[in-house]
């Protein structure tokens, strides 16, 4: 460990002071915002333009050229040369092309010059990104649309700025490429349904409701040199070898945070406040070198394009600091790994929370009718929400006692429970006292004890005012997941106000629908192998694996659902079903080539340098220690030749080389990480050519 720590010293000496950044957060200080549009648009002008968003109509060309003036006049005052039009490819991540502002003037200068045609469309090459097949290769054609109702915002960098215009990214034919649209049409669907739904239950004066989402983003921190000294890390996003500390994870949950750690989120949050993302929490997570971040609720389109800039600037800052930021759900193994909470709710446009119980929730009809259709569309629709979650990463994250099961199931707490088990008994629901805290001391002041506690094994938990989804991977985007949840409750709602117009009284409805869907209720440990068992009698899904959870996606109720919503077409599912079968794929080929590469390149002539060693001794020591060496040592060996072969005759086809992956690369995967961490402890420690897990966990 010694020759990483000096090294770590030294650099961190010549490092310097630590960037402090400002007091005061420069809040959306470069983002295009109302405030900032009505300063730089003329008052007609931006009267014309908030109605329009309102309203989602077209911009008129006319209006489009004023925006878009006064868009590259305000960007260019913040020093911005060049625009994209920023947008979120079937990749995960976001997308961009600079253009400049700049045209030659023909008379030995250049004009600043941006129109509204630029503005509202771009035209990328649709063919070079994934797209399941609705585009062919020579069908290059691909269109990036203004999407008004996500600010535009500047994005710096040491060398100058962007202005970053959100965008939905659609093919030549008008089929969704991309994350946005579906997530737009889905929080339509779902705003329609609940309209509809509020007006059946004699509430008339609400026109509009919003999806909100508020995402929690977990992340491991390491030193910069121990990624760049570990291939694996480099090329994959993860340890594929490491043997386990003998100091693991406990105390550093909420503990005080390390210096260098603390001034690269101070920073990370100062970046994040002037592109407007709302961060309230940091802190340490539950593994040595995790961290959360985790910001306000905010409409879900605006906050899931907020949650990808997130996930950018913690790792463009990182880099600041020395620091590598790692975003993949399993970076190391024996340690938890990383999730990204999506705390979901629905707000009318008069202020309120449709899941907010109010002080009477036992008599809050609205509130119930709301509930019933939550757990009507995730037991209706459950393997569908499993598959929004579904990725390589994921695969050894879910399940694993860290992190909620692969089974969906909805954690109510025993007050919402009760109230729900009583309607669908028929019978009225008592009010429940609220209770208060005993301490034991009377210095403490009294607290009002919540309801139920929460369930840190439920995948879908109803959290006082909201639903939180827990299940998501610390990497993906957020917008499938809420895509899904959108899609899935607007069904829900029709069906369960098609039955108030057909004359149900609400309390019949909200205990019909429970008393139809109340197995994908659940409140124990969703952890125990009785769970299972359990669920499995319930009719509950245990899609363990991604190539299972994919299928998802395409069955007949998920292309009826999309289709019903106008969210999705048939078209569009299947092409997302082979894009995330491909990049599945694609990444165990990759991590397992890497791992075979390493083995061959790296932790073989480790073992075999520590063999010499051993052998320049004699004597029964010596032979003892040959012996111990040589079994790992011998299946190393063995499992990199089976991991070599097993790759080479992986089939072609995304389907079918998906769950080739996962049936017979895989287990030699395990297999050669297994010997190599056991060789890990045999080989002294000035041989073996990776940093270790403690020096990369603990040393901050």
């Amino acid at each position: 460990m010694s020759r990483y720590r000096n090294l770590h010293a030294a650099r961190w000496r010549s490092r310097g002071p630590l960037p402090t950044g400002r007091s005061a957060f420069p809040f959306g200080e470069n983002v295009f915002s109302t405030a900032v549009q009505r300063e730089w648009l003329s008052e007609q002008d931006f009267s014309r333009l908030q109605a329009t968003i309102e309203h989602g109509s077209a911009l008129d060309p006319e209006l489009a050229d004023a925006v878009a003036n006064a868009m590259k006049d305000w960007a260019l005052s913040k020093g911005a040369t060049h625009y994209s039009h920023w947008f979120q490819p079937l990749t995960g991540v976001t997308a961009e092309k600079h253009d400049s502002f700049f045209s030659p003037a023909g008379d030995g200068t250049a004009l600043a010059e941006f129109s509204g045609k630029e503005l509202v469309q771009g035209e990328p090459d649709a063919s070079s990104f994934p797209n399941g097949g609705i585009r062919a290769t020579f069908e290059a054609r691909g269109y990036t649309a203004w999407d008004p109702t996500s600010p535009a915002f500047v994005l710096d960098s040491a060398d100058g700025a962007v202005l970053c215009i959100p965008t939905v990214f659609a093919s030549w034919t008008g089929e969704a490429l991309d994350h946005k649209l579906p997530l737009l049409r889905s929080i339509d669907a779902v705003s329609a349904a609940a309209v509809k739904a509020l007006k059946a239950l004699g509430e008339d004066d609400v026109a509009r409701v919003t999806a909100t989402v508020g995402l929690e983003q977990e992340y491991f921190l390491i030193d910069e040199q121990y990624a760049y000294a570990r291939p694996d890390v480099l090329t994959t996003g993860r340890t594929l070898f490491g043997a386990r500390p003998a100091r693991g994870q406990g105390d550093h949950y909420f503990g005080a945070i390390p210096e260098r750690v603390l001034a690269c989120m101070r920073e990370t949050e100062r970046e994040l406040a002037k592109l407007g993302v709302p961060v309230k929490t940091r802190h340490n997570e539950v593994a040595p070198g995790q961290y959360e971040v985790a910001p306000l609720y905010e409409h879900a389109n605006v906050g899931c394009d907020h949650q990808q800039l997130t996930m950018q600037v913690l790792q463009n800052v990182a880099r600041r600091f020395g620091l590598v930021c790692l975003l993949h759900e399993k970076p190391f193994a024996g340690v938890n790994g990383s999730g990204k909470h999506s705390n979901w709710s629905l707000s009318t446009d008069t202020g309120e929370n449709l899941f907010s119980p109010g002080a009477t929730p036992h008599e809050n009809l609205r509130f119930l009718f709301f509930c019933a259709a939550v757990i009507k569309a995730v037991d209706t629709h459950q393997g569908l929400l499993r598959a929004s979650a579904a990725a390589a990463g994921q695969d050894h994250r879910l399940g694993g006692h860290e992190a909620p099961p692969a089974i969906m199931s909805i954690f109510l707490g025993s007050r919402l429970e009760a109230i729900l088990e009583a309607y669908a008994r028929g019978q009225d629901a008592a009010a429940a006292e609220i209770e208060a805290l005993a301490f034991g001391t009377p210095v403490l002041p009294q607290l009002a004890k919540h309801s139920a506690d929460r369930n840190r094994t439920s995948p879908f938990a109803f959290t006082g005012n909201k639903f939180e989804f827990r299940a998501l991977g610390s990497s993906q985007s957020p917008s499938l997941a809420n895509t899904v949840l959108n899609t899935i409750v607007a069904d829900a709602l029709n069906e369960m106000t098609q039955m108030l117009r057909d004359g149900f009284e609400v309390r019949e409805v909200i205990a019909d629908v429970y008393r139809r869907h109340r197995a994908i209720v659940f409140d124990g440990d969703g952890y125990s192998e009785d769970w299972q068992e359990e669920a499995r009698s319930r009719g509950l899904r245990n899609l363990a694996t991604t190539p299972e959870a994919l299928g998802e996606l395409v069955t007949e109720p998920s292309q009826r659902v999309f289709a019903e919503q106008s969210v999705l077409s048939a078209r569009e599912l299947l092409a997302r079903h082979d894009v995330a079968l491909e990049q599945y794929a694609t990444q165990l080929t990759i991590e397992a080539e890497t791992a075979a590469t390493m083995a061959r390149t790296l932790l073989l002539p480790a073992g075999l340098r520590q063999r010499e060693l051993i052998e320049s001794g004699s004597g029964p020591l010596a032979d003892d220690l040959l012996e111990e060496l040589d079994g790992p040592l011998g299946e190393l060996r063995a499992a990199t030749r089976q991991l070599e072969a097993a790759v080479a005759a992986a089939p072609d086809g995304c389907g079918e080389r998906a769950w080739y992956m996962r049936d017979r690369v895989v287990p030699w995967m395990r297999a050669l990480r297994d010997a190599a961490d056991r060789l890990e402890r045999l080989v002294a420690d000035d041989l073996w050519p990776l940093p270790s897990y403690a020096e990369m966990l603990f040393i901050r």
